[in-house]
């Protein structure tokens, strides 16, 4: 059945509940599963292996081998979907494999801000309604998926490099191309080879000021923009202590921003936070896959291993024009900017907006500045409302818009003009991304951009943080 709410996303629902990996599917995966050498990618790709789920093999797939995989979701959104519909009417296939597991989402420029736009998000509905698969509208697809439909355990491909934010989740998420998602909607299936792993253990607490995106930001600065290329990420805790800082909020945004190293998935650990996200969130669509719970081995191979002392590290900034190109606050101080741009799948989710909203309580916009704030989806616009932190978004002299990718993206809702300077939570800053080539961008942290509207230049958020 497909619902409608008053913001215009439409989402297939079925069931409304996860349902765990049967007890005899368990045993035919157990070897995989209490396999103490393999990692998290070894044993999710080992048990997706067409082989392995047709029960003609009980071979584990390991680092560098290649493997064709049943895929449990394919995505693909408005910039990229048009493009996957074309390969597959040019592969003469007028039948999906299996329509519940093909996403459409149409969120990089909604509503459409041209005729030109306005026809892909028609040609892409009226593929929605001839093979009756999913079809979202608004809400970034990264988040959506996250709220309702990413399951732990699960194989989910998108045509969008930051499908990888799912694996905050202890998900398999992975970007791949428009041709690629054509073939899996058509077959089912794709091939992967299997990624090495990087391990990171994460250790102390963060310091007034600084988040999830100043942690991620700081690590592409020390391994650079191909540091952890084709690697799979996982994400470790030294303790309880350490986990509770790291919300669903802030794993998100560290599992999607991975992808600027060149991250093939970036995951974290299935764990009691993860279940209780879950619990609070149902998934709309069991036929997607069920909750898988996949540990890696005490002793697997990784092919890197990282510390980070998250008390060691600074709010930082990124740019202009590369990712990597990573500063601490102080390096770049006082930058004057014409534009604040808070949101995207990176940064756009309830607890940013309010920690800016907390941070904008009682201040201005500073008089030469814009501050433009997009919340990642509908259910978080629907949040902020509720909350407050709208009013109080409009009564500081920013712009609160409908949830849509926008700014991020240059496409609408905040593009830059020539020479123009933006400080963004967004997820990228190449040239041209948010508009003119000439314009320059910075990305940080939703509570740095904060502080940089109210001071028209880059600013330390501190100082608007109570302890």
């Amino acid at each position: 059945m497909l619902m409608n709410n008053p913001f215009n996303t439409k989402v297939v629902r079925m069931q409304t509940t996860s349902s765990p990996v049967r007890q005899h599917e368990r045993q035919d995966i157990s070897h995989i599963l209490d396999d103490e050498s393999l990692t998290f990618a070894e044993k999710v790709i080992s048990i997706k292996n067409i082989e392995t789920r047709d029960k003609k093999s009980r071979i584990k797939a390991t680092a560098g081998d290649i493997v064709i995989v049943n895929v449990d979701l394919a995505m693909a959104q408005d910039s990229t979907g048009p493009l996957a519909i074309r390969s597959l009417n040019e592969m003469g296939i007028d039948m999906l494999h299996d329509p519940s597991k093909a996403l459409l989402v149409i969120d990089h420029t909604f509503p459409a801000a041209d005729e030109k736009v306005a026809n892909l998000h028609a040609l892409i509905r009226d593929f929605v309604s001839k093979h009756n698969c999913m079809i979202v509208e608004g809400s970034i697809s990264h988040q959506h998926i996250l709220e309702y439909l990413a399951t732990p355990g699960m194989m989910l491909l998108g045509a969008d490099s930051h499908t990888c934010q799912a694996g905050c989740v202890s998900a398999f998420a992975s970007g791949i191309g428009s041709t690629e998602i054509a073939a899996v909607w058509a077959t089912g299936q794709l091939w992967l080879r299997v990624p090495e792993t990087i391990k990171i253990n994460l250790s102390g607490t963060f310091n007034k000021g600084v988040f999830a995106r100043d942690l991620i930001l700081d690590y592409i600065g020390k391994v650079g923009e191909d540091g952890a290329n084709y690697k799979a990420l996982e994400w470790k805790f030294s303790n309880d202590y350490v986990k509770r800082q790291f919300s669903m909020d802030s794993r998100a945004c560290i599992s999607n921003a991975s992808m600027e190293c060149g991250a093939k998935i970036s995951v974290f650990p299935l764990d009691e936070i993860t279940t209780k996200y879950l619990d609070e969130n149902p998934r709309i669509n069991n036929n997607i896959g069920g909750k898988i719970e996949i540990q890696p081995g005490t002793y697997a191979k990784y092919k890197d291993e990282f510390e980070i002392e998250c008390d060691k590290i600074e709010p930082q900034v990124s740019g202009p024009d590369n990712v990597d190109k990573v500063h601490s606050i102080g390096e770049l101080a006082d930058i004057e900017i014409d534009q604040a741009f808070i949101g995207s799948s990176t940064n756009g989710r309830i607890e940013d907006l309010e920690i800016a909203a907390r941070m904008l309580k009682g201040r201005k916009v500073h008089k030469n500045t814009r501050c433009v704030v997009t919340p990642a989806s509908v259910k978080v616009y629907q949040d902020a409302i509720r909350r407050g932190y709208v009013e109080i978004y409009l009564e500081s002299g920013a712009v609160f818009t409908n949830a849509t990718c926008g700014a991020c993206v240059g496409t609408h809702l905040g593009a830059l003009g020539e020479n123009e300077i933006c400080i963004s939570s967004s997820s990228r800053n190449f040239v041209g991304r948010m508009g003119a080539l000439s314009s320059k961008v910075y990305l940080a942290s939703p509570a740095t951009v904060a502080a940089s509207a109210i001071e028209g230049k880059i600013a330390d958020p501190s100082r608007y943080l109570l302890l």
